[in-house]
Formats: C-alpha cells, sequence, structure tokens
C-alpha cells in the first residue's frame, strides 16, 4: 500500500512538473553574434524594412545580419552612440551620439552618411514619432528634448521636460511619454503645441530608464530599479507594479504575444503577461548573462536581442563600471 502511495506521489509530482513546464515561455540563448570591435554599448535596433540589426557599440554602429550575425556595415563617427531610429518614409536613419551632441544620418539602403545634426546636450535615446513625423533625442545633460525634421535634417524645436529624460514612446495620436530617471516620472508632452502637460509620479518606483507602450489598452510600462510600473496613459494613474530583476536598462511589448519584457543587468530577462488592461501575471525570469541591460524585440519574428560584453573583475572599493575585455562584445539571441 505504502509503495502504491509513494508511486502515486511521483506521478502527481511528474505530473505537475510538466504542466508547469508549459507555462514557462520556453525562451532561452539560441545564439551569440560576437562583434570584435572596440567601445562601450547602448541601444541596438531590429531594422524595419530588412533583416539588418543595428548595434552602438563606442564610436560607429555596427549592422549585423539578424539571422546569421554576419556583418553587413559599419557606420563611423558615432562617438558616444547610444541609439538608432529610422525613418521609413524618407529611407533614413538617425543616431544619436552623446559624446559629440549630434545626431548622424545616414542613408537606410547604401548605409552612407548624409549630415550630421548639432543637438542638445549628451543625447541619449532617439525615436521617430509617427504622429509630428519628427525624429526626437532625449538630452540627458540637457534635460530636453531635440525636435528634428527628418526631411530638411535640420533642428525645429527643443522642448524643456525638467529632468533628465532617458526613454521616449509615442501613441501615434499626438502624445509622447517620457521617463525622466532622476525625477522619477512620467512627462507627458502635447506634439501638435510642444508643451509638457503632465507629469506623472512613479513614486514609490524610483530610476526609471526602458518605456514601453501597448497602444490597445493605453498601458505605458517603466521598468524601473526593481520594479516594472504599468501606468495609464491617458491620466497618470498607476495601475499595478509588478518585481523584475536587477539593473532594468530596456523595456520591450510586444503585440503579438501580449508580452512585456524587462532586460536586466544582472543577467536576467523579466517576462511578464498582460492579461487584460487592468491585469499583470510575472511569468518567469530567463537567464542571460550579466550587463545584458539593454534590449530589442523583432515583432516579425518574436526573438529578442541583447547586447553584453565580458568585463574585468573590479575591487569591492573601486568606483564607477569595472573595464570591458577587449573583443569580448556580443549580442545574445533569445528565441525558443
Amino acid at each position: 500500500m505504502k509503495k502504491n502511495i509513494f508511486f502515486s506521489i511521483l506521478i502527481a509530482v511528474a505530473a505537475f512538473t510538466a504542466v508547469s513546464a508549459q507555462t514557462k515561455t520556453g525562451l532561452h540563448i539560441t545564439n551569440t553574434f560576437h562583434i570584435a570591435s572596440a567601445g562601450g554599448w547602448d541601444y541596438l535596433e531590429v531594422g524595419p524594412v530588412n533583416d539588418w540589426l543595428y548595434v552602438s557599440h563606442g564610436t560607429q554602429v555596427n549592422i549585423l545580419n539578424k539571422k546569421t550575425g554576419d556583418s553587413v556595415a559599419v557606420i563611423e563617427n558615432t562617438t558616444g552612440v547610444h541609439g538608432i531610429a529610422f525613418d521609413v518614409a524618407n529611407k533614413k536613419g538617425f543616431t544619436s551620439n552623446g559624446r559629440i551632441n549630434t545626431v548622424t544620418v545616414f542613408d537606410m539602403n547604401t548605409n552612407k552618411v548624409l549630415a550630421q545634426i548639432a543637438v542638445g546636450q549628451n543625447p541619449d535615446a532617439i525615436t521617430y514619432e509617427p504622429f509630428s513625423k519628427k525624429i526626437i533625442t532625449c538630452n540627458g545633460r540637457g534635460k530636453n528634448l531635440t525636435i528634428i525634421d527628418p526631411v530638411q535634417n535640420t533642428v525645429v524645436d527643443s522642448v524643456d521636460v525638467g529632468g533628465k529624460p532617458e526613454t521616449a514612446v509615442s501613441d501615434g495620436k499626438g502624445s509622447l511619454y517620457v521617463n525622466i530617471e532622476d525625477k522619477n516620472e512620467i512627462v507627458a508632452v502635447d506634439m501638435k503645441t510642444l508643451k509638457v502637460t503632465h507629469h506623472w509620479s512613479l513614486a514609490p518606483a524610483e530610476g526609471p530608464t526602458g518605456l514601453a507602450f501597448d497602444a490597445k489598452t493605453n498601458r505605458l510600462f517603466a521598468g524601473c530599479d526593481k520594479l516594472l510600473v504599468v501606468m495609464d496613459a491617458t491620466n497618470g494613474k498607476i495601475i499595478d507594479k509588478l518585481p523584475i530583476g536587477d539593473g532594468c536598462d530596456g523595456v520591450a511589448f510586444d503585440p503579438g504575444t501580449n508580452m512585456i519584457y524587462t532586460s536586466n543587468g544582472e543577467g536576467t530577462l523579466s517576462i511578464i503577461h498582460e492579461d487584460n488592461a487592468d491585469k499583470y501575471t510575472v511569468v518567469e525570469n530567463v537567464p542571460t548573462r550579466q550587463y545584458a541591460r539593454t534590449i530589442a524585440l523583432d515583432k516579425s519574428t518574436h526573438q529578442i536581442y541583447l547586447p553584453t560584453a565580458e568585463l574585468e573583475k573590479q575591487d569591492p572599493n573601486q568606483k564607477g563600471r569595472p573595464r570591458m575585455i577587449p573583443g569580448t562584445f556580443q549580442v545574445l539571441v533569445i528565441g525558443k
């Protein structure tokens, strides 16, 4: 009898484990693209009209085949590059060059540099805003946004946001939302008037970095210190606060799966499911690699790309980030 009970328990445990395994995403590191050139990194972006992956790296942007990791081209002289944005209609790409306070404009077909545009101090994230059809840089030290006409390659205006803008997302209908890292808030900007309309607190969350948006539910997803804050984009109301890994610097939302991803420097990818506009479920934390803090999502394949590198061991008393080991820069491919 005891033997039968023992086997019954084993069967029950096995069945529970099988069911539990089925609830996981199955995501893991499927490939690693190695880039031997030197320099730090920040954002990366999946190209909108080809199979290319654009990776910021020190003084250049490395363009890779997103399927194989093979090198396609290099856009040079983008010192301190942070982000890459695209104006598909005009077939132009734009990079934000944080150390030289410029934006590089390049042809998306030939990768030829077309122009250099002077912008605000320390341009960080950069985005194409579809309502105004403008390119926008988040200027960290300038505490403002630079508004660029992508047709004429000229600055047309700037917006003071009252703090350090980290990332901006658009609802496509005339509102722009900006994470203000040093104020722990989201600022709403009216793209018709180029005026700040709201300052919405993220408290008790701190240090907002990555930001994503679901147009269907009007929800903002702000990656903060160990928390993902879900906010109603119509009124700034906090809907939920969910635990994520430490060191988040990137957030992505996949409308095809209703999954929210945060890339965490501790070496995890936190995955949260949007059950509906007001309910969210933490699914799992997928192991990645340390310092893989920013993220690019390919919405057509649902694959995820995370840049990282091996860093030297650091004395606990030493301030600042440890130094990168030369030749170890890489992009992790996360899939099933």
